[in-house]
């Protein structure tokens, strides 16, 4: 069986996404789909909506075979990192192709821009550093120092855009660990990825599906946008935890923990650098949420999106040395499968280059430890009464088995 790799965090699963795993299917001519999932907080350093469970239940339902949880030392990152640990596991689960979405939907532009950005590295990280020193944020300086390129060569992709971002970091994790995996890429649809409101009848972004979910306290506007499974798996969890995670949940806790803290305490914290802790301590308290929070502290080096992910390391007291020790995922962990991703695990489970785990308790590893403590957090975002049920399910919780 040839199996596809997809990178996603289904954070809810929509319509759009089920575009993404037919499309996927069918210009790689897979006959299963793999999917790699972002656990309980995202790459953009958010809580997911609903827990890692419920979205694997989401992505079974919408034609995935198999569920992977991307580790929380590879999932709460920027997008270099975040994309090379996603392919090495697809790559260890033996995927022949990966396939992702794109505002191009044309894969050679994107090879193309690999073995560009190779061939002139040293202009372009001098570039980077150029822009760096100016004051911008690091996705602003590769993005000018992108667009200085165009001018040496034609036929790249625009790494402006968010999803071509992403989309590069995967053709370059494959391509340079010469992977055997085929590259391909499908136009994004309808919706942009930063799209607040709803601009089609059928297709939305995620983005827009949460904003609508969390301000208007009601699914009855998204039934457009997303399957009958993820709208009743939506109601159910918020009749079962009486709440849909976001930032607000989590800023009391925040609150706390950087009450406790130092300048040099939090200096300790994964990507807290170049004295944004003075900044961090001294704006805090001020702040009335954490939206608040995020707008005062913003400036033009530190994105919106760099803020949230340090916020999320404070959080779970993530250390910068339990992280840079960590280059490859050293495990994978089930989360779902169908029948058909059942037969695929069998056929290969001898030939995996990292042991697959569906129990904690049957494997030990400091990633582990870190997405246990990510779990931990995310569960404090549920109703008091609920939050000892929703972090049991990390320890009790067997692979969903889908028909």
């Amino acid at each position: 069986m040839k199996a596809v790799g997809i990178i996603v965090e289904y954070n809810p699963f929509h319509n759009g996404h089920l575009h993404h795993i037919q499309k996927a299917k069918e210009i790689s001519d897979a006959d299963i789909v793999i999917a790699v999932m972002s656990g309980p907080f995202l790459q953009r350093g958010e809580p997911a909506l609903v827990s890692k469970w419920h979205r694997a239940e989401m992505a079974l339902s919408g034609g995935v075979d198999i569920v992977i949880e991307l580790p929380y030392a590879f999932s709460v990152q920027h997008a270099t990192i975040f994309a090379q640990g996603a392919v090495q596991l697809l790559d260890s689960l033996h995927c022949e192709a990966v396939c992702f979405g794109s505002e191009s939907g044309i894969i050679e532009p994107f090879i193309n821009s690999y073995h560009i950005l190779t061939k002139y590295k040293t202009i372009f990280d001098d570039n980077i550093k150029k822009h760096l020193q100016e004051g911008y944020s690091y996705p602003k300086a590769m993005s000018r120092a992108f667009m200085e390129m165009t001018s040496i060569e034609d036929n790249i992709a625009d790494l402006t855009m968010p999803n071509n971002i992403l989309g590069f970091e995967y053709v370059k994790a494959v391509l340079s660990k010469n992977l055997p995996m085929e590259l391909y890429t499908i136009k994004r649809i309808k919706a942009n990825y930063h799209d607040s409101h709803f601009t089609s009848d059928t297709i939305a972004s995620a983005t827009s599906i949460r904003k609508e979910i969390i301000e208007q306290h009601s699914l009855n506007t998204i039934s457009p946008y997303v399957n009958t499974t993820t709208l009743k798996i939506l109601e159910g969890y918020k009749q079962t935890f009486s709440i849909f995670h976001q930032w607000e949940n989590y800023w009391p806790y925040l609150k706390f923990r950087l009450m406790q803290m130092s300048p040099s305490e939090l200096q300790s914290i994964y990507e807290v650098e170049e004295g944004i802790e003075n900044r961090i301590l001294a704006v805090f308290q001020k702040a009335n949420s954490f939206q608040e929070f995020i707008s005062t502290l913003k400036t033009k080096r530190y994105t919106w999106t760099r803020l949230q992910r340090i916020c999320v390391h404070i959080l779970t007291n993530t250390k910068k040395d339990e992280i840079y020790i960590h280059e490859t995922p050293a495990y994978m962990r089930l989360l779902g499968s169908s029948k058909q991703g059942r037969a695929y695990l069998k056929e290969h489970k001898k030939t995996f280059k990292l042991p697959l785990i569906s129990k904690l308790s049957s494997h030990q590893h400091q990633q582990i430890d870190l997405d246990v403590r990510a779990a931990s957090i995310y569960a404090l975002g549920a109703h008091p009464a609920k939050q000892q049920e929703l972090l049991a399910m990390e320890y009790s919780q067997v692979p969903i088995m889908a028909d």
